[in-house]
């Protein structure tokens, strides 16, 4: 009898206890849809869970069909009253009334939201971003990737209503001209991410400005943006913290451009994909004062030869980890004692 007892005694204080502590551990490393499928398992489980306010900080409706009503009611719980982040990634039936019935509903719960994720929600457009942006004033990250709804105006309402942006991805928003980057230029001078990708209506002064005012930058990706000059690459030499830069496609970059960059030296990953351009002069410039580049991408560059590759040899072996030579038809080191040679100083060709 007193064996039993003892043992129901052990089991309840391994409900009571030993649980709930063993849940909040891995609770902060299971994917939020895996969470709230544990709150059905059991009460106990089910009370410890929804104690754990650090556990509801982020809603993950990525990919989701009806995420608007599923996030408005998700909001509308007492536990998301703090929600931190909230990711709508590919959740195409999104629309500007959700975000209506967002702000109308749940403007409580946005209040401290520092990151949304838009990317691929197509049907969003400029009063939706003035609407959810009017409602989320300690945003910090803001992704609208692929909306070619969203123009200047959704800019404006941005940069209005969310002074704290340090993160911003506007890759594939095709209608988005200098008159954005003007106003993200005035607006956030301590940004550190910015991602233009495919932003094809930029010119050099729209870039320019950015260059010369959020000096802050640490990932700056202008992946095929053909259109931009030297005029403007020079300039990116003033952004002492970057350390992210994708200039693939850059048709119009020279040597000269490069050798800018080339004082960039906290660089770590440089894509020059298909920059036809550019020569060993450049290349030979970026060695000499980017040591510390762990990726280097030359794919496609015709202008580039062997000496390129012994001056990043001599200057980043100690760091560099991958090297994209693939199309350099230049780059004559191929047979096998002269790629074992610069495999052992720390070089992984792709």
């Amino acid at each position: 009898m007193e064996e039993t007892e003892a043992r129901a005694g052990g089991d309840l204080k391994w409900s009571r206890e030993t649980i709930p502590k063993v849940l909040r551990i891995v609770g902060t490393r299971l994917p939020q849809r895996d969470l709230i499928s544990l709150l059905l398992v059991s009460p106990w489980i089910h009370r410890t869970l929804v104690s754990c306010s650090s556990l509801w900080l982020v809603l993950d409706f990525r990919e989701t069909n009806n995420a608007g009503n599923r996030l408005v009611a998700a909001l509308s719980l007492f536990r998301y009253q703090h929600v931190k982040q909230i990711n709508l990634e590919f959740a195409q039936d999104i629309e500007d009334k959700h975000l209506d019935l967002l702000k109308t509903k749940c403007l409580d719960s946005l209040q401290e939201l520092e990151s949304l994720n838009l990317n691929v929600c197509q049907k969003i457009s400029d009063r939706g971003v003035e609407t959810i942006t009017s409602a989320c004033p300690k945003l910090k990250v803001f992704s609208i990737y692929w909306n070619v709804r969203v123009t200047d105006i959704g800019m404006t309402h941005l940069v209005k209503n969310c002074k704290h942006i340090v993160d911003l991805n506007l890759s594939g928003c095709k209608n988005i001209t200098d008159k954005s980057l003007q106003l993200i230029a005035d607006n956030y001078p301590d940004l550190e991410l910015l991602n233009l990708t495919r932003c094809i209506k930029l010119t050099d002064g729209g870039l320019q400005q950015i260059l010369l005012k959020c000096s802050s930058l640490q990932s700056l990706n202008l992946y095929a943006l053909s259109s931009f000059t030297d005029e403007a690459y020079k300039k990116i030499s003033l952004l002492t913290d970057l350390r992210f830069l994708d200039l693939c496609g850059a048709q119009n970059l020279s040597d000269q451009g490069l050798c800018c960059i080339a004082k960039c030296k906290n660089l770590v990953s440089l894509n020059l994909t298909w920059c036809v351009r550019v020569t060993d002069v450049g290349v030979i410039a970026i060695a000499q004062g980017c040591t510390s580049l762990e990726f280097l991408s030359l794919f496609g560059i015709v202008g580039v030869t062997d000496k390129c590759l012994e001056a990043l040899s001599r200057s980043c072996s100690n760091m560099i980890t991958t090297l994209d030579v693939n199309g350099c038809i230049g780059i004559k080191v191929h047979d096998i004692f002269s790629r074992k040679k610069l495999q052992g100083r720390g070089f992984l060709f792709t």
